[in-house]
């Protein structure tokens, strides 16, 4: 049954939504249009918070572990992206990790975050594919922000997205990846479809947690 909040969904601006799951901390909705399962604004946490969330996460630049799970979004670019190529990494955190493996692989990199590298003018040239881990699930206004990327890239141009997704056989109740108070929008691949439809761009799916948007050229 749709249920009316007074708020619509960040991704589609729809109001036509249903209850999905609520815990101690919050309240989570379901979108009947795009699909997206999402957190209202009333439950997000201040940008103090956010912050202080962010440097709790362990992204140490010498830890190989981190390397490793960051490396996964590498195979996808390379497949698609030649060598010497300009690219972003969008929401990069307080270090700039990611950028500097793709550095080390022969790309061009600008780095651009929020909260710790607001670094305007990243966001005024093209780039040949952005890139973005761990990202998606932290943003209040998804469509607005992938509107901005995708408008980033030149023909032909790559953003590919790394974001734990919301699996039909996922048990909400227990999956740990909603109890981050900075986790506010879940992701599947319908809501994926539903991107590459509403921006007319072309979708992959790349293993479990990566999701691949390339412009026509």
């Amino acid at each position: 049954m749709s249920h009316s909040t007074g708020q619509r969904c960040p991704l589609c601006n729809s109001n036509d939504h249903q209850f999905y799951f609520k815990d101690k901390f919050r309240v989570y909705y379901s979108c009947l249009n795009c699909f997206l399962v999402f957190v209202p604004r009333r439950f997000h946490v201040s940008e103090v918070r956010e912050r202080e969330r962010y440097l709790e996460h362990n992204n140490d630049p010498s830890d190989d572990g981190y390397r490793n799970f960051l490396a996964r979004i590498m195979g996808p670019l390379r497949e698609r992206v030649a060598k010497g190529a300009k690219g972003l990494d969008f929401g990069c955190g307080p270090v700039t990790v990611l950028a500097e493996m793709l550095e080390d692989s022969g790309f061009e990199m600008e780095v651009y975050d929020p909260i710790f590298h607001e670094r305007p003018e990243a966001l005024k040239g093209e780039y040949d594919f952005v890139v973005s881990t761990e990202v998606l699930e932290h943003l209040s206004k998804p469509h607005s922000e992938l509107d901005r990327l995708f408008s980033l890239l030149g023909h032909g141009g790559v953003l590919a997205l790394m974001t734990r997704p919301l699996e039909e056989d996922v048990d909400f109740k227990t999956w740990h990846y909603k109890n981050d108070p900075t986790h506010i929008c879940f992701y599947s691949e319908p809501v994926f479809e539903w991107i590459s439809a509403e921006f007319n761009i072309g979708f992959t799916r790349e293993g479990h947690d990566i999701f691949v948007f390339e412009k026509s050229k």
